[in-house]
């Protein structure tokens, strides 16, 4: 039995999934289909324990003390990633200070969902 990228075996079964159906539906209903799959692929924050925190609050601390490129994403209405230097940390204020190159971003702690320094 030869497979393609669009089938799966399940048993005896040979399932081409959704692409039986696309052959039935209008353009417009794929379309719509695409989009709401996207839709669905951002519309909920991340949930992050102590230790993802942690990570994120080390790897910030390592970038800052070493003065090297960090990549922060931050969740503002869906995801977006931000990449530069950490210019300062305003712990009372509960800001982080990213100097992009272009301007400066002041970030909150509580939007920051991942960080990576680049070296």
């Amino acid at each position: 039995m030869k497979l393609n990228k669009h089938m799966s075996v399940k048993g005896q079964i040979k399932d081409r999934g959704r692409i039986k159906w696309t052959a039935m539906m209008l353009t417009e209903h794929v379309d719509m289909l695409k989009e709401w799959q996207e839709e669905d692929r951002y519309n909920s924050r991340p949930a992050l324990n102590e230790f993802d925190l942690e990570a994120i609050f080390e790897e910030i601390q390592l970038a800052y003390k070493r003065q090297c490129d960090v990549e922060i994403r931050i969740w503002r209405e869906g995801p977006q990633t931000f990449t530069g230097l950490i210019a300062a940390v305003d712990m009372r204020l509960k800001k982080l200070h990213l100097d992009t190159g272009l301007h400066m971003q002041k970030l909150s702690f509580e939007e920051i969902i991942g960080a990576k320094t680049l070296e």
